[in-house]
């Protein structure tokens, strides 16, 4: 692979203006950086849930999931570029654990692996609004928009699952304390 990026420090940005992998130039607080820069923080925080010890067959599950995540931000760098399918979505619904049914709403905790899967799973979400957003004005591949609500969901399944396997108790809310 030849190198991408002869040096980091290019200076373009230093006036408030970003560059697309196209070489458009766009303001860096533009619906569409923001979204970049949420999804990097996205694929940041399942990185260090990859530092935990988990299970092999979820490790590869996250790291594919990293790549879709690259992916999502290529798309959003080359507007009009769509490399997320049905596929990928698809992989994401196969996810299903055993565990028990909810009866409860349930708060982010039970063990540190569990913790940092919420907090992925709420910028997830942070994701797929600024992704809704931006599609109201540009256009947004429909399959990423997919892909990231089923994310957010297959990180609260993988949250609970990893509290079940590491023998810590989801923490259920209580109305009144």
């Amino acid at each position: 692979m030849a190198n991408r990026l002869s040096k980091i420090y290019t200076r373009t940005g230093d006036k408030g203006k970003t560059g697309l992998a196209d070489g458009s130039r766009v303001d860096k607080f533009n619906s569409r950086i923001e979204s970049l820069g949420n999804i990097d923080e996205l694929n940041s925080i399942i990185g260090i849930v990859l530092t935990e010890k988990i299970p092999n067959d979820m490790k590869a599950i996250l790291e594919r999931v990293q790549h879709d995540l690259f992916d999502i931000g290529g798309e959003l760098s080359i507007p009009n570029h769509m490399v997320i399918d049905e596929k990928k979505i698809n992989f994401l619904e196969k996810m299903n654990n055993d565990l028990q049914p909810l009866k409860e709403f349930i708060l982010p905790g039970g063990s540190r692996i569990s913790s940092y899967c919420h907090l992925a799973r709420t910028v997830c979400r942070r994701v797929e609004r600024n992704l809704f957003k931006l599609a109201q004005s540009d256009k947004v591949n429909e399959a990423s928009l997919k892909y990231v609500n089923r994310l957010s969901d297959m990180l609260f399944v993988l949250a609970r699952f990893l509290n079940k396997i590491n023998q810590h108790n989801d923490i259920l809310w209580k109305k009144e304390i």
